[in-house]
C-alpha cells in the first residue's frame, strides 16, 4: 500500500531547498548575528589552521546547513518524545562545553584538549542520533566532518595557545558564547 503525504513532502522541499541556500546572505534569516560572528572566527580559525580556504568554507557550510535542517524538523514537530529527550541532551551537553571552552580561554594553562575533545565527540554522538531516522547519510556525513574537523586535538591546542595566532578568534568565538548562554540560547 503507498502512502503519500504532501506535508512529509513538502518537509522534503524545504529542507532540500535550505540545503541549496545556505550561503552568507541567506542564512541571515535563520542565523542571529552573535552566531553569525561566531562562524565567521570559527570560518578563519579553519581557514588560517587548514590553510585551505576551500576546506575551511565546506566546513562552515556544512555546521550552517546541519542546523538550518534541524531547525525545519524542530519547527514541524517531527521528533518524537524520545527523540526531544535527546535534544534536550544534547542542549546540555552544547551549553557544558560552551562553559569549559570559555572557561579554558578565561584561565590561563588550564585547557584539556581530552576535556574539549571528548565534549565535542559527545556533542556529535547525540546529534546523530536525534537526527539518525530523518537526515540522509550523506546528512550524517557533514555532522561528522564538522565535529571532527573543530574536534582536531592539534587544532584545539593551536586555538587555546595563550600567545598563539589564534587568540583573537578564541576572544571573539568566547564572547559571543557568552553572549548565546546569557540570552538563554545554548
Amino acid at each position: 500500500m503507498e502512502t503519500f503525504s504532501s506535508k512529509d513532502m513538502a518537509l522534503k522541499a524545504q529542507k532540500k531547498i535550505l540545503s541549496t541556500m545556505a550561503t552568507k546572505s541567506s542564512v541571515q534569516m535563520f542565523i542571529d548575528d552573535t552566531t553569525s560572528e561566531i562562524l565567521d572566527e570559527l570560518y578563519r580559525v579553519s581557514k588560517e589552521y587548514t590553510g585551505n580556504k576551500i576546506e575551511a568554507q565546506k566546513v562552515i557550510k556544512n555546521l550552517i546547513k546541519i542546523a538550518v535542517k534541524i531547525g525545519v524538523l524542530f519547527r514541524n514537530n517531527r521528533f518524537s518524545k524520545e527523540e526531544l529527550g535527546v535534544a534536550q541532551d544534547f542542549k546540555k551537553k552544547l551549553h557544558t562545553g560552551a562553559m569549559t571552552a570559555i572557561s579554558f580561554h578565561e584561565v590561563d594553562f588550564t585547557f584539556d584538549k581530552n576535556v574539549m575533545e571528548d565534549l565535542l565527540s559527545n556533542c556529535r554522538d547525540l546529534l546523530l542520533k536525534l537526527v539518525n531516522t530523518h537526515l540522509t547519510p550523506k546528512s550524517h556525513g557533514r555532522i561528522n566532518h564538522v565535529f571532527n574537523h573543530y574536534s582536531d586535538p592539534q587544532l584545539l591546542s593551536q586555538l587555546y595557545e595563550p600567545n598563539g595566532p589564534f587568540k583573537a578568534s578564541l576572544t571573539k568565538i568566547c564572547k559571543g558564547l557568552n553572549k548565546l548562554i546569557e540570552d538563554g540560547t545554548i
